[in-house]
C-alpha cells in the first residue's frame, strides 16, 4: 500500500468562511438549482416496507412551509427546539427549518424515557420540540414533569396538548428566506448518552466543516458518482448528524432512510436493494452481520464501511478479515466524541493502520497523549487522548464544539491548556497510531 498519510496531513488547509448555515450548505445550495434539486436526496422505507423518494427539492420546500411555521410560534435565533424523530426525511425537514430560523437542534433520542427526557429538555430549556409517533407519549409524559415545554408538533398522531405537524404545514408559503448566521452561531445541543445530570456539548455550524475531512477518508474518498449512504444509527445519537447525515447532504448524495430496529436480514436487503456503497455500522451491528447466515449471499456493491469505536479487542484483525470475504469491504475505524466528532481513524485506501489500532488524526486535528502535567507522553506511554484548540498551522480547529450549555466551569475544566480533554485513555506507537488504553487514570503516566 502506498501510504500518502505524510503529504495529506501536511498539506491540509481549513477554509472556513465566515458566514456558514447547515442548512444552506446541505439543503438549499442543491434546491436552489433546477437540475440538482431534482436528484433524491432519501430513499424512504419503514418498517412495513412502505417506499418513497424525497428530492432535495421536497425537502427545501417542506422546510420552508415549517420555518414560517416555527416563526409564526415565536421560535428566534438562538432558541433550542427539541427534536425527537425516528430516522425520516420529516426528522431533515425539522432540522433544516430549525436551524434556517437561526434555532438550535436538541436531538433526543426516541429511546430515552419520559424522566431523561424531562431532565434535557429542561437542562436545555427547549420550550418547542417536534416530535413522531415513536416518541410522542414519552414527550408528553415528560410535558407534565418540565411545564416550560409550551408547544409540541406532532408528525402522525393527535393530542390536546399537541399541534398537528400537517395542520402547522397547511398553508404556509414554499418560500423562506434562511437567516444568515455566522459559521461560530450554535447549531447542534448534542447531550452525552447516559449523563447524569445531563451535560450538553453545544457545537457550532462550523462543525459540519470540522467532520469533513474524517468523513470522507473513512468512506474512502467521499463521493464517488454513484454513492448511496445508509446507516442504522438513529439520526437522534449525538454522532449521527455530524457523522453521518450532514456530511453525506453536504455532498449531494442520497440516503436510505429506513425506520425500524435495526435486523441483520432486513440490513442485508436494504444494502442490496438499494445499492448502497457507504455505510457506517456498530461493532456490534456489524458482528450480527457477519453471523447471520444469509450474509453469505450478499453480493452488493458495498465499498466503504467505518465503524465507530473507542473501544479495545483482541479479535479486530480477525473480524475486519471477515468482513472482508463477506462484505467485499476492509473496515475503517473512526473515533471521536460529542464534542469533536471524526478526529482520527483508518483510511485504508490511502494510508495503512493496524485492526487493532484507532488509526491517526485525520487531516486538520492535531491530536496527542497528554501526561497528568498536560505534557505529550513519550512514544508507547499511555495517557489522556486530547485534541488542540489548533491545527497544525495555527488555525482553529473547527471541529471543537463552543462549550457544555450553561456551564463555564465545566468546560474549563476540560482543557489542559489549549488541548482539550477527551477522558479517552490512549498511547502512541511509532508509526503514529494510536491505540485505546482505556479511561484515563493510575495508568496515565
Amino acid at each position: 500500500m502506498n501510504d500518502q498519510y505524510a503529504q495529506l496531513y501536511s498539506s491540509y488547509r481549513w477554509f472556513v468562511p465566515s458566514q456558514f448555515n447547515i442548512a444552506q450548505a446541505c439543503v438549499y445550495r442543491w434546491a436552489e438549482n433546477t437540475h440538482e434539486g431534482r436528484r433524491p436526496a432519501f430513499y424512504t422505507e419503514d418498517d412495513l416496507g412502505h417506499t418513497e423518494v424525497w428530492s432535495y427539492y421536497r425537502v427545501a420546500e417542506t422546510a420552508n412551509r415549517l420555518a414560517h411555521g416555527l416563526t409564526k410560534m415565536g421560535v428566534q435565533r438562538g432558541d433550542r427546539v427539541g427534536v425527537i424523530m425516528g430516522q425520516r426525511p420529516e426528522m431533515v425537514v425539522a432540522l433544516t427549518a430549525i436551524l434556517a430560523v437561526g434555532g438550535v437542534v436538541v436531538p433526543l433520542s426516541t429511546a430515552l424515557n419520559p424522566q431523561q427526557l424531562a431532565a434535557r429538555l429542561h437542562h436545555s430549556e427547549t420550550r418547542v420540540a417536534l416530535v413522531d409517533t415513536l416518541a410522542g407519549p414519552d414527550v408528553l409524559q415528560a410535558q407534565m414533569q418540565y411545564r416550560a415545554l409550551s408547544q409540541i408538533v406532532g408528525l402522525g398522531f393527535q393530542h390536546e396538548n399537541v399541534i398537528s405537524w400537517r395542520t402547522l404545514l397547511a398553508r404556509q408559503p414554499t418560500q423562506f428566506t434562511a437567516l444568515n448566521t455566522t459559521a461560530s452561531s450554535p447549531a447542534l445541543l448534542l447531550y452525552h448518552p447516559g449523563a447524569d445530570p445531563p451535560r450538553g456539548a453545544l457545537l457550532a455550524h462550523h462543525a459540519l466543516i470540522g467532520s469533513l475531512p474524517g468523513f470522507v477518508a473513512s468512506q474512502n474518498w467521499f463521493p464517488q458518482a454513484s454513492d448511496v449512504f445508509w446507516s442504522p444509527t438513529p439520526w437522534t445519537e449525538p454522532q449521527a448528524l455530524v457523522n453521518c447525515l450532514f456530511p453525506v447532504m453536504y455532498f449531494g448524495r442520497p440516503i436510505v432512510a429506513a425506520l425500524g430496529s435495526f435486523a441483520p436480514r432486513r440490513a442485508l436487503e436494504i444494502l442490496t436493494d438499494y445499492r448502497v456503497t457507504n455505510t457506517v455500522l456498530s461493532r456490534k451491528e456489524l458482528m450480527q452481520l457477519l453471523e447471520d447466515p444469509s450474509t453469505e449471499h450478499y453480493r452488493g456493491g458495498l465499498r466503504a464501511l467505518a465503524i465507530p469505536s473507542p473501544y479495545d479487542a483482541d479479535d479486530w484483525e480477525q473480524v475486519f478479515q471477515e468482513c472482508q470475504k463477506a462484505l467485499g469491504v476492509w473496515p475503517n475505524r473512526i473515533v471521536g466524541v460529542p464534542e469533536a466528532h471524526l478526529i482520527l481513524g483508518h483510511s485504508r485506501q490511502k494510508w495503512p493502520s493496524p485492526a487493532g489500532s484507532l488509526g491517526r488524526p485525520y487531516p486538520g486535528h492535531r491530536v496527542a497523549v497528554l501526561d497528568h502535567e498536560g505534557e505529550p507522553c513519550a512514544i508507547g506511554n499511555p495517557g489522556q487522548l486530547a485534541i488542540h484548540r489548533e491545527d497544525l498551522h495555527g488555525f482553529p480547529d473547527p471541529a471543537l464544539f463552543l462549550g457544555y450549555f450553561n456551564d463555564d466551569m465545566a468546560t474549563r475544566s476540560q482543557y489542559s491548556g489549549a488541548w482539550f480533554l477527551t477522558g479517552v485513555g490512549a498511547r502512541e506507537d511509532a508509526q503514529g497510531n494510536y491505540w485505546y488504553c482505556g479511561p484515563p487514570g493510575d495508568n496515565v503516566g
